[in-house]
């Protein structure tokens, strides 16, 4: 059925931002279409059941259909057609139905979702390198498409971005694969981490260290260890009364404009007492309970580079904020930290493991306060606390990646006995 047009109503968005209808009774999941319209699609592909679409024409459009300002595929900006207000609306809807098909937990009421300003928001970002061209790999290609139309990092980094891409072809520099960068809140401060392929001159791209960075690192990926070009490949934030600083390659919460809000909904959830933070990264919730409220936090992070800045970031709270730089697995393995304590947990995209999971609960902690990037990992892990005698007493929603499909979500659980 490949390259076939059909007409279809669509009825639902889905997590990974196609959006849901039916052909005949089979579900088909479509690009480039809002709830509520009629589009002419043409089928890409089928795969266990369910055909895959892109949108070619609108027969009835909704009323929040807008121009996108960019290339819909490049950044992820695959909600990039839908009126703002109404993106925070789906994104709802995809919470609320992740929980009741995934988390079997039907929701009383559609969690809310904290609205960011739609440019200029992003302060990480992992760019890819082909053919001298530099920016993001289009959604479902392999192709490389530019960062500035997306708009999604702000006009000097877009510049600076362009400027290494004319230096890497005046001077003829090759071997360079993909391209960390790292900003602070207020973008003082920009360090970029390059990755090179084996037997590639590092030093042959201190070049690409102008005015537009304040820190460039390098790695040749058959070799032990990080070359530094220019400056300092770190950024450093304060965040009320906690400092934080970061390496260019470690991981962060991407958002400049909600991240404080972000960080205040959390310690909200927090009760007074002592706090065990897995898959702490550089220490963004935990250390700012120690340092805002004087909490006694245990920080747990098993990365090597976020480990490192974690370290570095606690040492000024002393006792108040122990380190633990291990995996969460082998921490719950080994510890037993005090029952009365709030666990927080932010892990990577793919959740808990069942190990994990099944560790925290034999720990007994009184409350957990989880952060999730993916809501079906969240909705999955959730089912497990819920079959393990904790009750869920709050679900949000923050869109840090405004025009994406991503949604971060916040949820706490509360044990039941």
């Amino acid at each position: 059925m490949s390259d076939s047009l059909l007409t279809l109503d669509i009825e639902k968005p889905t997590a990974g931002g196609r959006m849901l209808a039916r052909h005949n009774g089979q579900v088909v999941l479509v690009w480039g279409a809002i709830p509520g319209e009629r589009v002419r699609a043409r089928i890409e592909r089928s795969g266990k059941g369910v055909l895959f679409a892109e949108t070619m024409e609108v027969v009835t459009p909704s009323p929040d259909r807008r121009e996108a300002p960019a290339d819909w595929r490049c950044g992820g900006n695959v909600l990039a057609h839908v009126g703002y207000e109404r993106q925070l609306h789906l994104k709802s809807d995809i919470i609320r139905d992740a929980f009741a098909r995934i988390g079997r937990m039907p929701l009383d009421a559609a969690p809310g979702v904290l609205a960011s300003p739609e440019q200029g928001y992003r302060m990480r970002a992992r760019l890819h390198v082909r053919g001298g061209r530099i920016g993001f790999m289009r959604e479902g290609s392999h192709e490389i498409c530019a960062v500035g139309p997306t708009a999604q990092m702000l006009p000097a980094t877009a510049a600076w971005i362009e400027a290494a891409e004319r230096r890497l072809r005046s001077d003829g520099l090759r071997g360079l694969t993909s391209i960390e960068v790292a900003e602070n809140i207020p973008a003082t401060e920009r360090a970029c981490h390059l990755e090179l392929e084996p037997g590639s001159d590092a030093r042959a791209f201190a070049a690409l260290a102008t005015d537009g960075i304040t820190g460039l690192s390098a790695q040749v990926l058959d070799r032990r260890g990080v070359e530094t070009l220019s400056g300092v490949a770190a950024v450093s934030d304060s965040l009320g009364p906690l400092q934080l600083r970061r390496d260019a390659r470690a991981f962060f919460q991407g958002n400049r404009y909600v991240l404080e809000s972000l960080v205040q909904r959390v310690a909200g959830l927090v009760p007074e007492g002592p706090v065990v933070d897995l898959y702490a990264g550089v220490g963004l919730f935990g250390l700012s309970l120690v340092a805002g409220r004087g909490a006694q936090a245990t920080l747990v992070e098993g990365d090597a580079i976020s480990g490192h800045n974690l370290e570095e970031n606690a040492r000024p709270y002393g006792d108040r904020a122990r380190v633990v730089r291990t995996s969460v697995e082998d921490f719950l393995r080994r510890e037993r930290p005090v029952a009365a304590a709030t666990f927080l947990v932010d892990p990577p995209r793919t959740g808990m493991s069942p190990d994990a999971v099944l560790a925290m609960v034999r720990a007994k902690p009184s409350r957990i306060v989880y952060v999730s990037c993916d809501v079906a990992t969240l909705a999955r892990d959730a089912r497990a606390l819920v079959d393990a005698d904790y009750s869920l007493t709050h679900v949000s929603g923050i869109d840090l990646f405004p025009n994406t499909a991503h949604v971060e979500t916040i949820v706490a659980f509360e044990r039941t006995r």
